[in-house]
């Protein structure tokens, strides 16, 4: 199975005649990915790849019934293609834009939460699912197989990069993914680890997750407590990077936007000793992921 993303989604792309969501467009059509609709206003009448381009988002969800849109637009716009999405009744949001304004993030990640709508990202290459063939970003590029084939173990990265790093370690160990998502680098980003670790937990052909962090935020001191509270009981692999942070000034921003240790909080010393009190199987070196694979889930 998958969580979020199978082989029912409808997509659309909102700014799919930019340079890199048709691009994106190609590699996923490629793959399989049922990609319905595009999004550019004043283009409507063209196609990308044969996908039709409209005007709004409303005329390709009452054309399309599209439940999962793919956001490209640049950061200031980002905003308005959101809100026009949770208006028209989409379910599933990703953004792959990076650098939003922040405050804009707060205000429509607010107004999604409130209206039961997923985002993932902002400044997220995008999420896979293997077995049904279908992705949403830049994920995989345009060969999927070298990285990312179908398997029991979920996957879970703040880095858009070491999404598929993470991923072809799996497939290294003898094993594949179930679903695959880079949750985003930006600061303010829409869903936690906690929040996918609630649905891989329901998903009954996910075995294991593999988590791969980074310094700032408290997302693993959340999930931390997830599985001290008993809602998430499957085995996780959790690989902290970038301890040598720790010994820069305070309120250093390190690679991502999100990445920043400040007020003690953040630490990745402090995130693997919590995960690791509470079960999760915690790696000091990142090539640890494949013998402690085959280990555990054998």
């Amino acid at each position: 199975m998958s969580i979020l993303l199978d082989k029912h989604s409808r997509i659309a792309i909102q700014g799919i005649t930019g340079r890199e969501a048709a691009m994106v467009t190609k590699h996923s059509l490629d793959y399989g990915t049922m990609i319905l609709a595009g999004v550019t206003p004043g283009k409507e009448g063209q196609d990308v790849h044969g996908v039709p381009v409209y005007d709004t988002l409303k005329k390709a969800v009452q054309v399309h019934e599209i439940n999962t849109s793919v956001v490209y637009v640049p950061p200031a716009f980002v905003y308005d293609a959101v809100l026009e999405s949770i208006a028209c009744g989409v379910k599933l949001i990703l953004i792959a834009t990076e650098n939003v304004p922040q405050a804009d993030a707060l205000k429509f990640l607010a107004r999604a939460k409130q209206a039961g709508v997923q985002v993932i990202g902002p400044n997220s290459v995008g999420m896979i699912t293997p077995k049904d063939r279908v992705k949403v970003g830049a994920i995989g590029g345009d060969k999927v197989e070298r990285c990312f084939v179908p398997g029991k173990v979920g996957v879970i990265s703040r880095s858009g990069g070491m999404t598929a790093e993470t991923s072809w370690m799996v497939k290294r160990a003898g094993y594949g993914v179930s679903t695959s998502v880079s949750i985003g680098g930006d600061a303010l980003i829409g869903t936690s680890i906690s929040d996918l670790l609630k649905l891989y937990q329901a998903d009954p052909e996910t075995e294991a997750v593999v988590t791969f962090s980074e310094p700032g935020t408290s997302f693993e001191e959340d999930a931390a407590e997830l599985i001290q509270a008993g809602e998430f009981s499957k085995p996780l692999f959790s690989f902290v990077a970038g301890r040598f942070t720790e010994s820069m000034p305070e309120g250093t921003v390190f690679g991502h936007a999100g990445a920043m240790i400040a007020g003690g909080s953040g630490k990745p010393s402090q995130k693997m000793a919590k995960l690791k009190a509470a079960g999760a199987h915690v790696l000091e070196r990142f090539d640890d992921l494949i013998p402690l694979l085959k280990e555990v889930l054998n």
